[in-house]
């Protein structure tokens, strides 16, 4: 009988909530080390979950495959709360609104154009109705915190130990591998290491030699306090991403990732909120509760890190931004690889080993 294997991840946002999820799942002895459940960048999520414009078809379909992850972990996992409210946009031009149909409806995607009449019906609060949009039914949105936590709570139940407060100082070599990790609470060792921590991946990475070619730009979202029904779905304009969550906030950005906060954050987040109550009618009890800015880890061509770190043994990288999109197929795909020690084929385009070529 084959040795369970003892892998500890680092991070508890979604990916890593994912990765715990699916590895505990699959007979794994999982120990996760975060300074916080639910992670520090995915409460700061707008937590769409698409294969919208943008991206190239590889891409599109890996996305694609995420989402019908969600499917999935809605079954594994009831409450996890995936909510398929669909969306609408009208954030490109005529031309590039037509160019993105014609593409992503040959792809296999279900966005349709919708007119004036139909948006207004959709989303009968808003002030400004454009004359055409897109509607893309099969997207929707979680509570990425809620959902992450859901997932470390069915971990547990499957025998997972979670340490969170941890700070993790740097990864731990032993004979030419990974064989644990330095953390606030003492070194904690296992067979593998997953480092799925967000913004300080590098950082850590960097302990043991790997370089992740990567920035961390900031997206600051605002956060209205709860109010009745005011928006069915996703809604995409051309300077404005705005839903409404489970708990009845609005909130916004300039992009999905969020607004440049700028040197003064209260007056950016001040004058986001007032672009959002002017884009909404009978508002007036609109007002905002906080703001969040979630530093997004992303890779230097846009596309996500996943797997063996170069030379190293006993280690896999999980970077990404888009992770609430991505957090099912990742972490089904990784825990995998990681269980097996077979690589996944869904996952080559997307090696730390390609930035070498």
């Amino acid at each position: 009988m084959a040795k369970q294997k003892h892998v500890i991840v680092v991070g508890a946002g979604i990916i890593g909530a994912s990765i715990a999820w699916h590895l505990a799942r699959q007979g794994a002895a999982v120990t996760v080390v975060a300074e916080k459940g639910g992670g520090v960048a995915t409460p700061a999520s707008f937590a769409w979950i698409n294969a919208s414009w943008g991206n190239p078809e590889f891409y599109f379909r890996f996305r694609r495959y995420a989402m019908e992850g969600w499917q999935r972990l809605h079954n594994e996992l009831p409450g996890i709360g995936v909510n398929w409210c669909g969306g609408i946009s009208w954030d490109l031009s005529p031309d590039e609104l037509e160019a993105y149909v014609t593409q992503h409806g040959q792809w296999g995607y279900g966005v349709r154009r919708i007119d004036r009449q139909a948006i207004a019906a959709r989303e009968p609060y808003l002030a400004q109705v454009p004359d055409a949009a897109v509607h893309i039914a099969e997207e929707g949105a979680v509570e990425p915190v809620a959902a992450a936590q859901r997932m470390l709570a069915g971990a547990q139940a499957r025998g997972t130990r979670l340490l969170v407060g941890a700070n993790v100082t740097r990864l731990v070599q032993e004979g030419g591998r990974i064989a644990g990790v330095a953390t606030s609470f003492g070194e904690v060792k296992a067979d593998h290491v997953v480092l799925a921590a967000g913004a300080g991946a590098a950082a850590l990475a960097q302990t043991a030699g790997v370089t992740l070619p990567m920035e961390t730009p900031p997206g600051l979202i605002v956060h209205s306090k709860p109010v009745e029904k005011r928006l069915n779905g996703i809604v995409i304009t051309p300077d404005l991403h705005m839903r409404q969550t489970a708990e009845g906030r609005i909130i916004a950005g300039a992009d999905f990732g969020g607004s440049d906060p700028g040197d003064d954050q209260q007056a950016t987040a001040d004058a986001l909120f007032d672009r959002l109550k002017a884009s909404l009618n009978d508002v007036a009890a609109l007002a905002l509760d906080f703001f969040t800015i979630g530093y997004r880890p992303t890779p230097a061509d846009g596309f996500p890190i996943v797997g063996p770190a170069g030379h190293l043994d006993g280690l896999s990288l999980a970077v990404m931004h888009s992770g609430v999109t991505l957090a099912p197929a990742v972490g089904l795909l990784l825990s995998r690889e990681i269980v097996s020690e077979r690589p996944e084929e869904r996952l080559s385009p997307f090696r730390l080993a390609r930035f070498d070529q």
